[in-house]
């Protein structure tokens, strides 16, 4: 067992990193010249964003707490949410997806610590907490994509579920994107065409092997991408996919394996890792649960070469050890040294991945 020390100083709480170091991280096995370090120690720590200052905002999901890393060390910056997974930063704010709603935190100055939101945003969504924790990010029109997931395993969802939406954080527009999602935790922006990618989580009790988890591209508004008719290219569901083909949605532009639990990827858009990786994506896989024999719980390289799906390989492997994970990757994000940083969320730490060569 791991323990987490925190340490109170004056109002301010600080997460000690020394137990972090018992991590076994010589299990981690990466391509030659790859490096995982512990970066900081951030308790549940989930969805990532970053200021231009360097400063690294954390989302998480089974505790009430956003946290901002600066200089190594975390701090509680609001508290007493509800399930606050998803966080973007725009123009000094930061930006919170509760369950329902999305809250406003002013960041631009030095303030007291936790912080108040300075304001709720008018659009609401559905308070069911089946899968109603949020990934958000801004695109590159400067709205705000949030989605909405399914609020089951399997079932028609009705109208407000299943889909991505975006909408002006200073305003009250809210536009579907998208449809026949089941649940996204975990989306960016191609950084040439400006699509729209995003991993999506397979339904459960289909076997060990399907449905596959997948890798979706959004090349227009509107799209429909199968849920709960039809699941990875061609499965159509047993009850929902009754008179349906699968030909009449948009299928996944990759098909990974079952049960992973596909969450954050970004676009590698850095300069560190070797040139195969620029403009390519990695995935975080939370790993399985709905299934026998374990996977996931790795990261996963998917190589583009433009816009096509080059190939699918692991990437960082190792915090599976047979049946039993002592870590499970949640988000990534690049930094401006072309490193990357990976959320756990069971080891309640957030590495950095660098490269040194070969």
């Amino acid at each position: 067992m791991f323990f987490k020390v925190l340490l109170f100083v004056g109002s301010l709480l600080f997460i000690s990193s020394g137990f972090a170091a018992k991590l076994p991280l010589e299990k981690l096995k990466m391509p030659v010249g790859f490096k995982v370090s512990v970066w900081a120690t951030v308790p549940g720590a989930r969805s990532l964003a970053q200021a231009p200052d360097g400063r690294i905002f954390v989302g998480t999901r089974s505790g009430d707490k956003v946290y901002v890393v600066q200089n190594g060390k975390a701090q509680v910056l609001a508290q007493g949410l509800d399930t606050p997974n998803g966080v973007a930063y725009k123009d000094g704010k930061l930006y919170v997806a509760e369950i329902s709603r999305i809250l406003e935190f002013d960041v631009s100055k030095q303030t007291a610590l936790p912080m108040k939101p300075s304001r709720i945003l008018e659009q609401k969504f559905p308070s069911d907490t089946h899968h109603g924790w949020k990934f958000i990010r801004f695109g590159p029109d400067g709205l705000l994509y949030v989605p909405v997931g399914a609020n089951c395993n399997i079932c028609d969802p009705g109208k407000e579920y299943a889909r991505i939406y975006k909408i002006d954080v200073n305003g009250n527009s809210k536009e579907e994107i998208a449809q026949g999602i089941r649940n996204t935790v975990g989306f960016d922006f191609h950084p040439t065409t400006k699509e729209l990618w995003f991993t999506d989580n397979g339904r459960d009790w289909l076997g060990d092997d399907r449905p596959p988890d997948e890798l979706n591209r959004l090349t227009k508004i509107g799209e429909n991408f199968g849920f709960p008719g039809c699941h990875g290219k061609d499965i159509l569901d047993p009850e929902f996919g009754k008179g349906k083909s699968c030909r009449n949605f948009t299928p996944p532009v990759a098909e990974l394996r079952a049960h992973v639990a596909a969450l954050g990827m970004r676009f590698y858009t850095g300069n560190m890792f070797p040139a195969e990786y620029k403009n390519s994506i990695i995935l975080a896989e939370h790993g399985s649960w709905n299934r026998s024999t374990a996977q996931g719980y790795r990261l996963t390289f998917v190589k583009l070469n433009g816009s096509q799906v080059e190939k699918v390989d692991g990437f960082v492997e190792g915090w599976l050890q047979g049946d039993s994970a002592w870590g499970r990757p949640v988000d990534v994000e690049v930094l401006s040294d072309g490193s990357m940083l990976v959320s756990d969320d069971k080891a309640g730490v957030i590495y950095r991945v660098t490269y040194q060569g070969k």
